[in-house]
Protein backbone atom coordinates (compact mmCIF):
# COMPACT_ATOMS: atom_id res chain seq x y z
CA UNK A 1 0.00 0.00 0.00
CA UNK A 2 1.01 3.50 -0.56
CA UNK A 3 2.56 5.79 2.14
CA UNK A 4 0.37 7.79 3.20
CA UNK A 5 1.13 11.43 2.82
CA UNK A 6 -1.08 14.56 4.19
CA UNK A 7 -2.55 17.03 1.95
CA UNK A 8 -3.57 20.31 2.79
CA UNK A 9 -7.49 20.71 2.36
CA UNK A 10 -9.74 23.18 0.96
CA UNK A 11 -11.49 25.66 3.63
CA UNK A 12 -15.06 25.42 4.38
CA UNK A 13 -18.11 26.95 6.09
CA UNK A 14 -21.49 26.94 5.69
CA UNK A 15 -21.95 29.49 3.34
CA UNK A 16 -19.00 28.60 1.04
CA UNK A 17 -18.11 24.60 0.77
CA UNK A 18 -15.00 23.25 -0.78
CA UNK A 19 -15.82 21.62 -4.25
CA UNK A 20 -14.80 18.14 -2.50
CA UNK A 21 -15.39 15.54 -5.12
CA UNK A 22 -15.65 11.72 -3.64
CA UNK A 23 -17.35 8.54 -3.02
CA UNK A 24 -19.60 7.12 -0.79
CA UNK A 25 -18.04 4.79 1.52
CA UNK A 26 -21.46 1.91 2.72
CA UNK A 27 -19.48 -0.24 5.37
CA UNK A 28 -21.46 0.76 7.98
CA UNK A 29 -25.07 1.34 5.96
CA UNK A 30 -27.13 -1.47 7.52
CA UNK A 31 -27.16 -3.91 10.12
CA UNK A 32 -29.67 -5.59 7.39
CA UNK A 33 -26.84 -6.49 5.43
CA UNK A 34 -23.74 -8.34 6.75
CA UNK A 35 -21.78 -7.32 4.15
CA UNK A 36 -22.88 -3.40 4.77
CA UNK A 37 -22.06 -3.66 8.05
CA UNK A 38 -17.81 -3.76 8.47
CA UNK A 39 -14.90 -1.92 9.14
CA UNK A 40 -14.07 0.63 6.92
CA UNK A 41 -11.05 0.02 4.51
CA UNK A 42 -7.53 1.88 4.46
CA UNK A 43 -7.34 0.62 0.73
CA UNK A 44 -10.18 3.28 -0.28
CA UNK A 45 -8.82 5.62 1.28
CA UNK A 46 -5.68 5.37 -0.28
CA UNK A 47 -7.37 5.11 -3.40
CA UNK A 48 -9.42 7.66 -3.86
CA UNK A 49 -6.44 9.65 -2.79
CA UNK A 50 -3.90 8.47 -5.21
CA UNK A 51 -6.86 8.87 -7.94
CA UNK A 52 -7.20 12.73 -6.84
CA UNK A 53 -10.19 12.84 -5.12
CA UNK A 54 -10.55 14.70 -1.28
CA UNK A 55 -13.85 13.59 -0.22
CA UNK A 56 -15.66 10.54 1.24
CA UNK A 57 -19.15 10.86 2.80
CA UNK A 58 -20.06 7.89 5.44
CA UNK A 59 -24.17 7.04 5.44
CA UNK A 60 -24.11 5.04 8.98
CA UNK A 61 -26.63 3.08 10.57
CA UNK A 62 -27.15 3.90 14.15
CA UNK A 63 -27.72 0.70 15.19
CA UNK A 64 -24.22 -0.28 14.43
CA UNK A 65 -23.29 1.22 17.59
CA UNK A 66 -26.33 1.59 19.12
CA UNK A 67 -27.32 -0.88 22.39
CA UNK A 68 -30.65 -2.74 21.01
CA UNK A 69 -32.73 -2.09 23.95
CA UNK A 70 -31.07 1.45 24.96
CA UNK A 71 -30.66 4.68 22.12
CA UNK A 72 -28.03 6.01 25.39
CA UNK A 73 -25.86 3.46 25.72
CA UNK A 74 -22.89 3.50 22.64
CA UNK A 75 -20.31 1.01 21.80
CA UNK A 76 -17.14 1.83 21.79
CA UNK A 77 -15.85 -0.42 19.51
CA UNK A 78 -17.65 0.39 16.71
CA UNK A 79 -17.28 4.04 17.23
CA UNK A 80 -13.32 3.68 17.20
CA UNK A 81 -14.05 2.00 13.67
CA UNK A 82 -15.45 5.16 12.59
CA UNK A 83 -12.33 7.12 14.89
CA UNK A 84 -10.37 5.08 12.19
CA UNK A 85 -11.46 6.25 9.02
CA UNK A 86 -11.59 9.83 10.01
CA UNK A 87 -7.90 9.53 11.48
CA UNK A 88 -7.54 7.95 7.74
CA UNK A 89 -8.92 11.03 6.29
CA UNK A 90 -6.36 12.89 8.02
CA UNK A 91 -3.73 10.87 6.71
CA UNK A 92 -4.31 10.86 3.08
CA UNK A 93 -6.45 14.05 2.85
CA UNK A 94 -9.42 13.11 2.28
CA UNK A 95 -12.39 14.63 4.10
CA UNK A 96 -14.88 13.13 5.92
CA UNK A 97 -18.66 13.72 5.94
CA UNK A 98 -20.58 11.70 8.84
CA UNK A 99 -23.78 11.13 7.56
CA UNK A 100 -26.51 9.08 9.67
CA UNK A 101 -28.31 7.54 7.13
CA UNK A 102 -30.35 5.43 9.41
CA UNK A 103 -31.20 7.72 12.45
CA UNK A 104 -33.54 7.06 15.74
CA UNK A 105 -37.10 7.13 14.14
CA UNK A 106 -36.03 7.75 10.97
CA UNK A 107 -34.98 5.95 7.19
CA UNK A 108 -35.39 6.02 3.89
CA UNK A 109 -35.20 2.36 3.71
CA UNK A 110 -36.73 -0.26 5.19
CA UNK A 111 -37.56 -1.60 7.90
CA UNK A 112 -39.27 1.49 9.44
CA UNK A 113 -38.21 2.81 12.93
CA UNK A 114 -40.57 1.60 15.41
CA UNK A 115 -41.36 5.62 16.47
CA UNK A 116 -41.01 8.38 14.36
CA UNK A 117 -38.54 11.38 15.09
CA UNK A 118 -40.66 13.85 13.29
CA UNK A 119 -43.19 13.45 15.97
CA UNK A 120 -42.39 11.39 19.14
CA UNK A 121 -40.05 13.58 21.64
CA UNK A 122 -38.45 11.05 23.12
CA UNK A 123 -36.89 9.67 19.81
CA UNK A 124 -35.62 13.54 19.17
CA UNK A 125 -34.21 13.46 22.49
CA UNK A 126 -32.20 10.15 22.12
CA UNK A 127 -31.70 11.31 18.19
CA UNK A 128 -29.90 14.92 19.41
CA UNK A 129 -27.82 12.94 22.56
CA UNK A 130 -26.43 10.44 19.61
CA UNK A 131 -25.42 13.71 17.32
CA UNK A 132 -24.12 15.54 20.99
CA UNK A 133 -21.68 11.94 21.80
CA UNK A 134 -20.36 12.37 17.79
CA UNK A 135 -19.81 16.45 18.43
CA UNK A 136 -18.08 15.93 21.51
CA UNK A 137 -16.29 13.28 20.37
CA UNK A 138 -14.86 14.88 17.06
CA UNK A 139 -14.24 18.49 18.53
CA UNK A 140 -11.77 20.12 17.47
CA UNK A 141 -11.33 18.60 14.18
CA UNK A 142 -10.73 21.52 11.28
CA UNK A 143 -14.23 21.53 9.38
CA UNK A 144 -11.71 21.41 6.38
CA UNK A 145 -11.54 17.97 7.51
CA UNK A 146 -14.70 16.80 9.09
CA UNK A 147 -18.55 17.69 8.55
CA UNK A 148 -21.76 16.17 9.53
CA UNK A 149 -24.40 15.63 7.77
CA UNK A 150 -27.76 15.08 10.10
CA UNK A 151 -30.21 12.94 8.57
CA UNK A 152 -30.23 11.21 5.01
CA UNK A 153 -32.97 12.03 2.85
CA UNK A 154 -36.01 13.30 4.80
CA UNK A 155 -39.91 12.73 3.16
CA UNK A 156 -42.72 12.43 4.24
CA UNK A 157 -42.53 15.57 6.81
CA UNK A 158 -43.40 18.77 6.14
CA UNK A 159 -40.72 21.17 6.36
CA UNK A 160 -42.26 23.09 9.23
CA UNK A 161 -41.85 19.70 11.71
CA UNK A 162 -38.67 18.49 9.60
CA UNK A 163 -37.09 21.93 10.78
CA UNK A 164 -37.97 21.73 14.20
CA UNK A 165 -36.24 18.68 14.33
CA UNK A 166 -33.19 19.93 12.26
CA UNK A 167 -32.47 22.92 14.50
CA UNK A 168 -33.36 20.56 17.59
CA UNK A 169 -30.20 18.30 15.96
CA UNK A 170 -28.21 21.48 15.33
CA UNK A 171 -28.20 22.84 18.73
CA UNK A 172 -27.49 19.54 20.41
CA UNK A 173 -24.13 19.50 18.46
CA UNK A 174 -22.90 23.05 18.71
CA UNK A 175 -23.57 22.26 22.63
CA UNK A 176 -20.48 20.27 22.54
CA UNK A 177 -18.75 21.60 19.07
CA UNK A 178 -20.29 25.31 18.01
CA UNK A 179 -17.69 25.77 14.77
CA UNK A 180 -18.52 22.01 13.60
CA UNK A 181 -19.76 22.28 9.72
CA UNK A 182 -23.31 21.02 9.05
CA UNK A 183 -24.90 20.01 6.05
CA UNK A 184 -28.61 19.04 6.02
CA UNK A 185 -30.13 17.36 2.97
CA UNK A 186 -32.77 18.28 1.08
CA UNK A 187 -36.15 17.82 1.77
CA UNK A 188 -38.38 14.75 -0.74
CA UNK A 189 -35.25 12.32 -0.63
CA UNK A 190 -32.52 15.64 -0.93
CA UNK A 191 -34.26 16.72 -4.16
CA UNK A 192 -35.80 20.42 -2.81
CA UNK A 193 -33.67 23.17 -0.99
CA UNK A 194 -34.68 23.71 2.32
CA UNK A 195 -35.16 27.44 2.51
CA UNK A 196 -36.45 27.95 5.48
CA UNK A 197 -32.91 26.75 7.13
CA UNK A 198 -31.35 29.39 5.37
CA UNK A 199 -30.72 31.34 8.15
CA UNK A 200 -29.56 28.41 10.45
CA UNK A 201 -26.31 28.69 9.52
CA UNK A 202 -26.04 25.02 8.02
CA UNK A 203 -25.10 24.02 4.12
CA UNK A 204 -27.12 21.61 2.18
CA UNK A 205 -27.12 18.50 0.43
CA UNK A 206 -28.63 18.06 -3.34
CA UNK A 207 -29.26 14.45 -4.16
CA UNK A 208 -29.11 13.58 -7.39
CA UNK A 209 -30.85 10.23 -9.12
CA UNK A 210 -33.22 12.19 -11.50
CA UNK A 211 -35.04 10.71 -13.73
CA UNK A 212 -35.82 7.34 -11.66
CA UNK A 213 -36.37 5.70 -15.22
CA UNK A 214 -32.85 6.52 -15.49
CA UNK A 215 -30.99 6.41 -12.33
CA UNK A 216 -33.25 3.12 -11.01
CA UNK A 217 -33.17 1.36 -14.57
CA UNK A 218 -34.52 -2.26 -13.24
CA UNK A 219 -33.61 -1.51 -9.30
CA UNK A 220 -35.31 -4.63 -7.45
CA UNK A 221 -36.32 -2.31 -4.33
CA UNK A 222 -37.71 0.60 -5.94
CA UNK A 223 -41.49 0.34 -7.03
CA UNK A 224 -42.24 -0.54 -10.58
CA UNK A 225 -39.11 -0.31 -12.15
CA UNK A 226 -38.12 -4.01 -13.31
CA UNK A 227 -40.97 -3.09 -15.64
CA UNK A 228 -39.52 -0.38 -17.48
CA UNK A 229 -38.23 0.07 -20.82
CA UNK A 230 -34.91 0.28 -21.46
CA UNK A 231 -33.78 3.59 -21.21
CA UNK A 232 -32.18 5.84 -23.88
CA UNK A 233 -30.26 9.40 -22.89
CA UNK A 234 -31.70 11.59 -23.08
CA UNK A 235 -35.37 10.44 -21.95
CA UNK A 236 -37.98 11.03 -24.41
CA UNK A 237 -41.90 10.78 -23.64
CA UNK A 238 -42.13 10.05 -19.87
CA UNK A 239 -44.10 12.79 -19.83
CA UNK A 240 -41.78 14.79 -21.97
CA UNK A 241 -38.23 15.02 -23.20
CA UNK A 242 -35.80 15.17 -19.91
CA UNK A 243 -32.22 16.42 -20.75
CA UNK A 244 -28.97 18.48 -20.27
CA UNK A 245 -31.30 21.33 -19.90
CA UNK A 246 -34.14 19.96 -18.16
CA UNK A 247 -31.85 18.82 -15.54
CA UNK A 248 -30.98 22.65 -15.22
CA UNK A 249 -34.32 23.70 -14.48
CA UNK A 250 -35.80 21.06 -12.76
CA UNK A 251 -32.51 20.20 -10.48
CA UNK A 252 -29.64 22.54 -10.54
CA UNK A 253 -31.60 26.52 -10.43
CA UNK A 254 -33.35 25.93 -7.35
CA UNK A 255 -30.25 25.01 -5.80
CA UNK A 256 -28.96 28.22 -7.03
CA UNK A 257 -31.75 30.57 -5.86
CA UNK A 258 -30.85 28.87 -2.45
CA UNK A 259 -27.41 29.16 -2.78
CA UNK A 260 -27.73 33.01 -3.42
CA UNK A 261 -29.19 33.24 0.43
CA UNK A 262 -25.67 32.33 1.35
CA UNK A 263 -26.18 28.97 1.67
CA UNK A 264 -23.23 26.08 0.77
CA UNK A 265 -24.20 23.68 -1.58
CA UNK A 266 -22.36 20.16 -2.15
CA UNK A 267 -24.28 17.49 -4.30
CA UNK A 268 -24.13 14.51 -1.37
CA UNK A 269 -25.13 11.35 -3.61
CA UNK A 270 -25.87 10.92 -7.55
CA UNK A 271 -25.29 7.70 -9.75
CA UNK A 272 -27.03 4.66 -11.85
CA UNK A 273 -27.76 1.22 -10.58
CA UNK A 274 -25.39 -1.32 -12.56
CA UNK A 275 -29.18 -2.25 -14.64
CA UNK A 276 -28.70 1.03 -16.55
CA UNK A 277 -26.98 0.61 -19.95
CA UNK A 278 -23.31 1.70 -19.43
CA UNK A 279 -23.06 4.32 -22.48
CA UNK A 280 -26.64 5.87 -21.12
CA UNK A 281 -24.66 5.71 -17.56
CA UNK A 282 -22.22 7.63 -18.74
CA UNK A 283 -24.11 10.33 -20.82
CA UNK A 284 -26.50 10.93 -18.27
CA UNK A 285 -23.36 11.26 -15.43
CA UNK A 286 -21.65 13.47 -17.75
CA UNK A 287 -24.41 15.95 -18.50
CA UNK A 288 -25.10 16.13 -14.28
CA UNK A 289 -21.08 16.37 -13.70
CA UNK A 290 -20.83 19.25 -16.50
CA UNK A 291 -23.68 20.92 -14.50
CA UNK A 292 -21.91 20.66 -11.01
CA UNK A 293 -19.04 22.00 -12.23
CA UNK A 294 -20.59 25.09 -13.64
CA UNK A 295 -22.58 25.52 -10.67
CA UNK A 296 -19.07 25.46 -8.85
CA UNK A 297 -20.47 21.93 -6.48
CA UNK A 298 -18.73 19.51 -5.56
CA UNK A 299 -20.18 15.94 -5.45
CA UNK A 300 -19.90 12.31 -4.44
CA UNK A 301 -20.77 9.50 -6.45
CA UNK A 302 -22.91 6.84 -4.64
CA UNK A 303 -20.60 4.40 -4.45
CA UNK A 304 -17.37 3.49 -5.03
CA UNK A 305 -17.17 -0.09 -4.56
CA UNK A 306 -20.52 -2.16 -5.73
CA UNK A 307 -23.66 -1.76 -7.92
CA UNK A 308 -23.40 1.58 -8.82
CA UNK A 309 -19.36 2.78 -8.60
CA UNK A 310 -16.29 2.34 -10.95
CA UNK A 311 -15.04 -0.81 -8.82
CA UNK A 312 -17.22 -4.06 -8.51
CA UNK A 313 -20.24 -2.77 -10.01
CA UNK A 314 -21.18 -5.92 -11.86
CA UNK A 315 -22.50 -4.66 -15.08
CA UNK A 316 -22.75 -6.97 -17.93
CA UNK A 317 -22.02 -4.74 -20.67
CA UNK A 318 -18.74 -3.36 -19.34
CA UNK A 319 -15.18 -5.19 -20.03
CA UNK A 320 -13.90 -4.13 -16.65
CA UNK A 321 -9.65 -3.87 -15.94
CA UNK A 322 -8.47 -5.75 -13.25
CA UNK A 323 -7.06 -3.12 -11.00
CA UNK A 324 -5.30 -3.67 -7.32
CA UNK A 325 -7.56 -6.66 -7.15
CA UNK A 326 -10.93 -5.57 -8.20
CA UNK A 327 -12.60 -5.07 -11.39
CA UNK A 328 -12.22 -1.75 -13.15
CA UNK A 329 -14.43 0.50 -14.68
CA UNK A 330 -12.39 2.97 -16.62
CA UNK A 331 -14.16 4.30 -18.86
CA UNK A 332 -16.36 5.28 -15.42
CA UNK A 333 -13.38 6.35 -14.17
CA UNK A 334 -11.72 8.59 -16.43
CA UNK A 335 -15.14 10.32 -16.66
CA UNK A 336 -15.18 11.41 -12.95
CA UNK A 337 -11.66 12.58 -13.44
CA UNK A 338 -12.21 15.11 -16.18
CA UNK A 339 -14.74 16.91 -13.66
Amino acid sequence: MTVAVERALPPATPSSLARWRGFNLVEKFSIDRPERNTAFRESDFELIARWGFDFVRLPMDYRTWTDDSDFYRLTESVLADIDQAVEWGRQYGVHVNVNFHRAPGYCVNRPREATSLWTDEGTQEACAFQWAAFAERFRGIPNERMSFNLLNEPMDVDEASHNRVVERLVTAIREKDPERLIIVDGLDLGWTPVFGLADLGVAQSLHAYDPWRISHHRAPWFPGAEGWDEPTWPLRGVPELIDRDALRRQRVQPWKALESRGVGVHVGEFGNYKETPHAVTLAWMEDFLSLFRQAGWGWCLWNLRGAYGPLDSDRADVDYEEFDGHRLDRAMLELLLRY
